[in-house]
């Protein structure tokens, strides 16, 4: 791929636009486990999808950049970019969520499991993606 636009993103805007939504459900519309589904808040389950969607969100993002003709040095520095947005649009949905999102609230450790989902998807990048690029260059 040598040159990036807009098309390459849409994977990514796309699930931009679904943690949106879902930020925004009102606390009861959100399915809570009973019976012996229970033991899911036992381990915490939420904060494991809140890596989850916002790992999926840094490497849908990062994707086209590592496909892309740029220098391993500017894909780095992209991705770099890229993973500090994530970690602001986690706090950002905190931030929603408190001061727009009936019966919502602001939690510190949900967006601390978003950071350390950002963190894990650039990982994987780094690993599987941007040092295969840079391989492939060599």
């Amino acid at each position: 791929m040598n040159k990036l636009s807009i098309k390459n993103f849409i994977p990514g805007i796309a699930w931009f636009f679904v943690i949106l939504i879902l930020i925004c459900m009102p606390g009861q519309d959100i399915p809570s486990p009973s019976g012996w589904w229970n033991w899911i808040n036992l381990i915490h389950f939420d904060k494991l999808v809140h890596m989850g969607i916002f790992a999926v969100l840094t490497v849908l993002f990062i994707l086209p950049i590592s496909r892309s003709a740029y220098n391993h040095k500017l894909k780095w520095s992209l991705a770099l970019k890229i993973s500090m947005a994530a970690i602001i649009w986690g706090l950002s949905t905190e931030l929603i969520q408190k001061f727009f999102v009936p019966t919502r609230q602001f939690d510190l450790i949900d967006w601390t499991a978003d950071s350390i989902g950002v963190l894990l998807g650039l990982a994987f990048c780094r690993i599987f993606l941007l040092n295969k690029a840079k391989k492939e260059i060599n």
